[in-house]
């Protein structure tokens, strides 16, 4: 029998000051058997920081043609394709044909090695943008997390501030390209 996934409640009030994006979320967020705590919470800093509207969590995981997140205009077509983690070069160079936009955000403490073996596949690719997120922080964060979360996630100058009941945390990200 297959195991299935853990859901988790979030209730956001967020304020994005660089993008001047002012929201209260309420998201319901699918954790895969296989996911870490860390990257599902990746995944909603991911959707915070692109916040807009038609922004949709995907398959991720479960499916190896779909991105983490990804937005489509009205008409249909694919506006923004979001990955979280260390993807293949081919695995992004493909999504930088379907999007008009692709963004990366990586995380663990392999990241920089990762970004060092790959960093001129992606050079190649324009409209690829390459984000990445200290691994302390993103334990910190997950740290938050029960079964639901109601927090604040402030945006501003890259960084994310999270305040919660159960405490705050601060993700710095850093844009390698």
């Amino acid at each position: 029998m297959a195991l299935k996934p853990t859901i988790y409640k979030l209730t956001l009030a967020l304020s994005d000051l660089d993008r001047g994006v002012y929201e209260s979320l309420n998201l319901t967020v699918a954790r895969h058997p296989s996911e870490t705590l860390e990257r599902m919470m990746v995944r909603v800093v991911a959707f915070c920081l692109n916040a807009q509207e038609g922004l949709s969590f995907c398959k991720g995981l479960s499916d190896s043609d779909e991105p983490d997140l990804w937005c489509h205009s009205l008409d249909g077509k694919l506006e923004l394709w979001v990955d979280v983690g260390e993807p293949a070069p081919e695995r992004i160079k493909k999504a930088a044909r379907l999007a008009s936009a692709v963004k990366v955000y990586c995380f663990n403490h392999k990241a920089s090695t990762w970004w060092e073996l790959n960093r001129v596949a992606f050079a190649a690719l324009p409209n690829a943008t390459i984000y990445q997120l200290q691994w302390p922080d993103v334990q910190a964060l997950a740290g938050l997390m029960g079964r639901s979360l109601d927090a604040s996630v402030t945006i501003t100058d890259g960084t994310v501030y999270v305040a919660s009941e159960a405490g705050e945390c601060e993700l710095a990200t850093s844009q390698l390209q």
